[in-house]
């Protein structure tokens, strides 16, 4: 009986369908297939229903999770403590960031970690929250930089910085001149977001509720610096994380403008399975965080962490 096998049952339990518990576990739908038939040839047992229709787990096939799942994350707990006996600040340490923030820290970020801790590198893994929460769940990664809320059981968080949102317009756009905007004020058809399954697209709904063309498909786009070059192309307005239109990502073909108090921000935090083996290298990542200069990352202090602004 393979280890394997074990993880394709579970993904498949999670995700109730063959073809997306592969796409999770990265491994052709033909493989996962033959893997759990071998896994059921094993067992001697049927673990999952083939009739005509969706297939589904038996129950004995339900019980053999649960056990699945616990010796996944002891097999997990047993490869982690023999590498952070050796040095927990060494060897791989696996990451994954959201898109909307991915591109904005991590130069910063592994420049400021290869600075306190030469010997961990990161391995890093880009996608949307949905996917990452499998990843750690899965054991695929160690480790996720994301935006609260995130209340996912079994995972523990740490806020690490609030990042502000910004205005950004044309720089002929009859606002261009403006100190300061009101979140009444984003509103009409010409606001573009990011399209739907990105939390950075909700909690601009959220902080702008008069935007009100949300689902329209030709004010979208698939990503912040999409966005942004829309907007320099005179498509519209938009609102953006303030760390997007700094540095290399400024433009002279855009304008960005602070909201009036209270202006909305996002709290980005550092998220981990619990019990993790390497508390070291959870640390070691907020501290290069917080070892990074950048006006729009503050700091989230300790006694500043229960509270998450809206």
């Amino acid at each position: 009986m393979k280890l394997s096998a074990l993880r394709y049952l579970v993904a498949f339990a999670d995700e109730g369908s063959i073809s997306r518990a592969a796409e999770q576990c990265k491994v052709s739908q033909p493989t996962m297939s033959v893997a759990l038939q071998n896994l059921e040839t094993d067992l001697g047992a049927t673990l999952i229903e083939r009739a005509k229709g969706p297939i589904s787990l038996t129950e004995l096939g339900r019980e053999v999770v649960q056990q699945a799942r616990r010796a996944l994350e002891e097999t997990q707990r047993v490869e982690m403590v023999a590498h952070a006996h050796k040095d927990p600040l060494s060897g791989v340490f696996r990451i994954g960031v959201i898109h909307t923030i991915a591109p904005y820290l991590l130069p910063s970020l592994i420049a400021s970690l290869a600075q306190r801790t030469p010997a961990m590198k990161l391995y890093i893994e880009e996608s949307m929250t949905a996917l990452l929460t499998d990843y750690l769940k899965y054991g695929t990664i160690d480790a996720a930089i994301i935006a609260l809320p995130f209340d996912v059981p079994g995972i523990d968080t740490v806020p690490m910085y609030d990042e502000a949102f910004r205005v950004v317009v044309p720089r002929d756009h009859p606002w261009a001149k403006r100190k300061k905007i009101a979140r009444t004020e984003i509103r009409g058809d010409d606001v573009l977001v990011l399209k739907a399954g990105n939390c950075f697209r909700e909690q601009v709904l959220d902080a702008c509720p008069e935007i009100s063309h949300a689902d329209g498909s030709g004010h979208q786009g698939h990503s912040v610096g999409t966005i942004r070059c829309m907007v320099a192309s005179g498509y519209g307005i938009s609102v953006l994380p303030a760390g997007a239109l700094i540095g290399p990502y400024k433009s002279d073909m855009v304008r960005a403008i602070p909201f009036e108090k209270p202006e909305p921000v996002r709290r980005v935090a550092l998220a981990w399975r619990r019990g993790f083996a390497r508390p070291e290298a959870i640390q070691a990542i907020v501290d290069a965080v917080h070892g990074i200069e950048n006006p729009c990352f503050t700091p989230v202090l300790s006694s500043e962490r229960a509270n998450t602004p809206v």
